[in-house]
């Protein structure tokens, strides 16, 4: 069997926050690119770790990955005359890994949950901007966790009504229309994004990949511009997709 065309890699947290952006990424490129099917995906691209056996680099890795290539010196010092911003170091020894590999993938995803710290999308940033990288960066923040994605595509079938409407009783608020509102302080909370989407899904990963798998682009964006699911989807149309090249589709 050949090879993808394209490798990118993805730097995240773990597979449920992979399989999120991934899904995503793949519906945009779909979705915008006329000449691509969801069939030939798995014939056109590769999302990838380190390695090609590893379908992500994981973030806790990162230190111990730069480590072991004997990245010491050069992940250190100021990004444009500013102190780095909370992850921007992370974020700059993962892309100085991806950019050593002997065949460096075409693009490469940082994909992180914000957690409610306001620095964490600047030090991405930050490290996306500090060179002219080999392959371009996407980036992903999700406000406060990758779950608030997916309740931004939640639709509640006839079953599920009730357990919304409990949710949001619980809330006192909408855990769609006003996911950002959701915390990631402790799981289990009242306000938790976990807890608030495990209620909702009844824990059900395949549930989860139907509310960002069917649910139109569009609405996506429209519910997901406080949660950074927005953003995530302009970065990818912006800086995924002419990857691949190709005329464009308009949006569904």
């Amino acid at each position: 069997m050949s090879e993808p065309a394209y490798e990118f890699g993805v730097v995240c947290e773990a597979p449920a926050d992979q399989d999120t952006a991934c899904l995503l990424a793949d519906r945009v490129l779909v979705h915008k690119i006329d000449w691509l099917d969801a069939e030939m995906l798995d014939m056109q691209r590769q999302w990838r770790g380190l390695t090609s056996a590893t379908s992500f680099l994981r973030w806790d890795d990162v230190g111990a990955e730069a480590a072991r290539a004997g990245f010491k010196h050069v992940v250190f010092g100021h990004f444009s005359g500013e102190p780095g911003a909370h992850d921007a170091f992370a974020a700059r020894k993962a892309l100085l890994l991806f950019a050593a590999l002997d065949r460096q993938p075409d693009a490469v995803l940082l994909v992180r949950d914000a957690d409610k710290d306001s620095e964490r999308r600047k030090g991405l940033e930050q490290a996306r901007a500090d060179k002219p990288w080999p392959f371009k960066v996407v980036i992903g923040v999700a406000e406060p966790k990758r779950e608030c994605w997916v309740l931004a595509g939640f639709d509640a079938r006839e079953s599920e009504e009730g357990t919304l409407k409990q949710v949001e009783q619980r809330l006192s608020f909408h855990p769609v229309r006003d996911a950002h509102k959701l915390t990631a302080r402790e799981h289990g909370a009242k306000n938790d994004a976990k807890k608030a989407l495990e209620e909702l899904t009844s824990g059900n990963m395949e549930r989860e990949r139907e509310c960002l798998r069917d649910t139109p682009l569009q609405t996506l964006r429209q519910r997901g511009e406080q949660v950074g699911l927005t953003g995530f989807l302009s970065e990818l149309s912006e800086r995924l997709v002419p990857v691949m090249g190709g005329s464009q589709r308009g949006e569904k």
